[in-house]
């Protein structure tokens, strides 16, 4: 199979009167989702974009972004997803190095691209402006060719410039169909989302929805008060959420339950605190945790319902079409032997925009993508992440994950955030060093927070120095800048 039919085509075919999205307590059918994205579609070629043209897209979670993104699927044009919480330099960044031709934002987020100019940049506008448009006809795309360019998203870039990554139809087709094998499919399945659209979490819930023909409930932004009305009183079966979203969740639920209608609590970004796992687990909420990325077209190892109390901290097994490897110095490791998490399946990436000494570093000709991230593979095969190999910490020889130490921290009643770097040492050549925030109204000494991790973590694990700041410093995607940390302390 080299093309699949246009999903929302089809899918306002086969069931045009289904729900398909529920924003602001107003229900859209994928017959009005097909029309609305279709007329959208019209109205954007009137500026002269036509297929294969790159089209950048900023803008906030509301139904107009699923507009814009099925129409921009029937033009054929691939879409750069612009994290609206970049700066304006990054945001130049990327449109030039994407090449886009064309620009949709709206002007709420117009002042960080009124100056911007880019040589491929043919024009941009407000979605007002594009509504108020003539229409213009155009070929739609009827059929996607599985190797085609859907969208190009870019990477968090922790360390030098971010990479774009090249998601195609078939990458994007394939993590639909491996997650629908692993969670299952529920005839009254609603997937709240509340992550952003601009990134692979968000964007991947729009496309399972109309190739599952499933609702969405759609928030503007994450509040975790309304979700737990709508999970508690069974408007929602799914939810995909980060940690820090998943903690403010269960502080809000009390001693309220949820629905029983209610079946995964889908994790991602990163592990979740084992202290967190086990509130989920006395509130009978079925976590699931997964790992993904970008590359991956989101998830691409859950752990499986049946998993979910046996195995708690695992990521789960590769999804259907997908395989994971644990590699030492290019090796296969043995059972919990740390090492190189090495991925492949049709959902992964072929490779970056432009970056063709990364593609051959990172991309074997068999398929194989080395992800960066270090972490075993039980006996039974469930992965553990551990961490990225570049915030590895080696003091002495030993091996240390700045996650494992974090986790640790964060479950301290005192403490809200943490992130644990290496700093040199003399003797030991590098050593953990703590950063951490306090909640509201808590004090707390050194010796009280190495005398706590040391009930649980090995002596050469715990931080040796600890710096208490307001906020831990953070990316656009919300992951931890270590190299800002390092430059709290040299």
């Amino acid at each position: 199979m080299s093309t699949i039919p246009n999903w929302l085509v089809k899918r306002a075919y086969l069931s045009p009167n289904r729900t398909a999205i529920i924003f602001e307590d107003r229900e859209y059918t994928f017959k009005e989702l097909f029309d609305y994205s279709y007329t959208l579609a019209k109205k954007i070629s009137s500026f002269g974009v036509k297929n294969g043209d790159r089209v950048a897209v900023l803008l906030n979670n509301h139904i107009e972004m699923v507009f814009v993104i099925h129409a921009l699927q029937m033009l054929g044009c691939p879409a750069i997803m612009l994290n609206i919480r970049l700066t304006e330099a990054e945001i130049q960044y990327q449109i030039e190095d994407s090449e886009a031709t064309f620009l949709i934002t709206e002007k709420d987020l117009y002042s960080k691209v009124k100056d911007l100019y880019c040589p491929s940049l043919k024009g941009k506008r407000l979605m007002s402006e594009i509504w108020d448009e003539k229409e213009t006809s155009f070929d739609i795309v009827e059929n996607f060719s599985l190797d085609d360019i859907c969208t190009i998203m870019y990477t968090s870039g922790t360390t030098g410039f971010p990479k774009g990554v090249l998601q195609s139809y078939g990458n994007h087709w394939w993590s639909a169909i491996g997650s629908a094998l692993n969670l299952g499919l529920h005839q009254d399945d609603v997937w709240i989302s509340a992550v952003p659209l601009f990134h692979i979490s968000g964007f991947s819930i729009i496309v399972r929805s109309v190739i599952y023909g499933m609702p969405i409930r759609l928030y503007s932004r994450f509040d975790e008060k309304m979700i737990n009305d709508d999970l508690i009183n069974g408007r929602g079966t799914i939810i995909s959420v980060v940690s820090t979203m998943l903690l403010r969740l269960v502080a809000n639920l009390g001693n309220r339950t949820y629905s029983s209608k209610f079946r995964c609590m889908l994790t991602g970004g990163g592990p979740v605190p084992m202290t967190l796992l086990n509130r989920c687990l006395e509130k009978s909420i079925p976590v699931f945790q997964s790992y993904g990325m970008t590359e991956t077209s989101s998830q691409i190892v859950t752990l499986s319902p049946e998993d979910s109390l046996t195995k708690i901290g695992s990521a789960g097994k590769p999804l259907f079409p997908s395989q994971v490897e644990i590699r030492i110095d290019n090796e296969l490791a043995q059972p919990n032997q740390v090492g190189d998490i090495f991925v492949k399946g049709p959902n992964v990436t072929r490779g970056y925009l432009k970056r063709p000494d990364v593609n051959a570093r990172d991309f074997s000709e068999d398929g194989w993508f080395k992800t960066g991230d270090v972490g075993y593979l039980d006996e039974e095969g469930y992965l553990f992440v551990l961490d990225r190999r570049s915030d590895l910490i080696i003091s002495g020889g030993e091996n240390i994950y700045p996650a494992e130490i974090e986790n640790i921290i964060l479950s301290h009643p005192k403490i809200s955030e943490a992130a644990v770097i290496g700093i040199q040492d003399e003797t030991w050549g590098q050593v953990p060093c703590g950063f951490y925030v306090l909640k509201s109204g808590e004090t707390i000494t050194d010796d009280e927070l190495t005398q706590y991790c040391l009930k649980i973590l090995a002596k050469y694990k715990v931080p040796k120095k600890w710096i208490e700041i307001d906020q831990i410093p953070k990316n656009a995607s919300n992951k931890i800048l270590r190299r800002e940390l390092r430059n709290l302390v040299e």
